[in-house]
Formats: C-alpha cells, sequence, structure tokens
C-alpha cells in the first residue's frame, strides 16, 4: 500500500463507497455479511488507515445519536466513591 495522499478523484471514490456501504449498514440494521460487496469496495478504494478511521467514526456516530435520542445512562456502578 502506498502512503502518498489520495488524489481528489480516489478521495470522492473513496467515500463515494463508505456512503453506499454505511447506507447498506443503514437498511439492513447493521448486518455486515449483507453489504459484503460494498465493503470489500470500500476497503479497495480507501487506505487502510482511512477504513479504520471511518470504522471508528461511524461507531462513534452511532453512539452519538443515541445519547441524543435516548440520554445519557451512566452504569450502575459508576460514581460511587
Amino acid at each position: 500500500a502506498k502512503m502518498s495522499a489520495p488524489t481528489m478523484e480516489e478521495r470522492k471514490a473513496c467515500w463515494g463507497a463508505r456512503d453506499e456501504f454505511w447506507q447498506c449498514l443503514d437498511k439492513n440494521a447493521d448486518d455486515a455479511s449483507k453489504c459484503q460487496k460494498l465493503r470489500l469496495s470500500f476497503e479497495s478504494l480507501c487506505p487502510q488507515q482511512w477504513v479504520k478511521y471511518f470504522d471508528k467514526r461511524r461507531d462513534f456516530l452511532k453512539y452519538k445519536k443515541k445519547l441524543e435520542t435516548e440520554g445519557y445512562h451512566p452504569p450502575e456502578a459508576a460514581g460511587k466513591s
């Protein structure tokens, strides 16, 4: 894998593949097995670091959305000092 910065075209292709993959996950309640083709295309079009970053980012965004819709519920054991 080359470490040079991706061109604008490569970035657009990567983001497009990511968006399609994420939309598939959204439609299939995060069942990645239903989105395998899109995942492979996402991985092949994006630098490995980006794939890792976007996976973390998606988890974070889902967590944030959950907080916004359900509010924060601290674990029972937390905060008993």
